[in-house]
């Protein structure tokens, strides 16, 4: 009899470290996908960037041609104009950044987050386990009290 319940205490004990083991698995399997979203995200907004900037370019080459066909010298007022639209490209320009940056950011808390999760799951799997093997060892009893031991008739006989 105390063999199956070794025995049984055991297959819990095996089945729950599995499961611990699959939870901090888990949890570092979705911090990686959550880093190579973030290694593609970072990729793709450099692809917007350069594209913004080539469409940028052709819009400022196109500028300078109608400003030297139009027979404007580049001094004075048209210049100022030029150069307040480079400061506000500028700006626009490294708020976009900035906000790629963040947005990478985030994916990659997300996935840190996902690694802390699947760690507080196998830990409170491992509670669960201590618990369950805790009363198991005590009879199975689930009230607190003490566990019924087997007593054999003593026939007639006064303790």
């Amino acid at each position: 009899m105390a063999f199956f319940i070794v025995a049984a205490q055991v297959a819990v004990a095996v089945g729950a470290a599995s499961s611990v083991y699959g939870q901090v698995q888990a949890g570092k399997a979705q911090e990686e996908a959550f880093e190579e979203q973030a290694r593609q995200e970072k990729i793709a907004a450099e692809g917007r960037e350069l594209q913004r900037r080539q469409e940028l370019n052709k819009v400022l080459a196109s500028n300078i041609v109608g400003a030297s066909m139009s027979g404007m010298t580049g001094e004075g007022t048209p210049a100022s104009i030029a150069l307040e639209s480079a400061k506000a490209i500028g700006t626009s320009e490294g708020m976009i950044g900035l906000s790629e940056k963040l947005k990478r950011r985030q994916i990659k808390m997300r996935g840190k987050m996902a690694k802390q999760t699947g760690y507080l799951n196998a830990i409170s799997s491992g509670v669960n386990l201590a618990m369950g093997s805790g009363l198991m060892g005590a009879g199975g009893r689930t009230d607190g009290g003490a566990p019924v031991v087997d007593a054999k008739p003593t026939a007639g006989k006064n303790p």
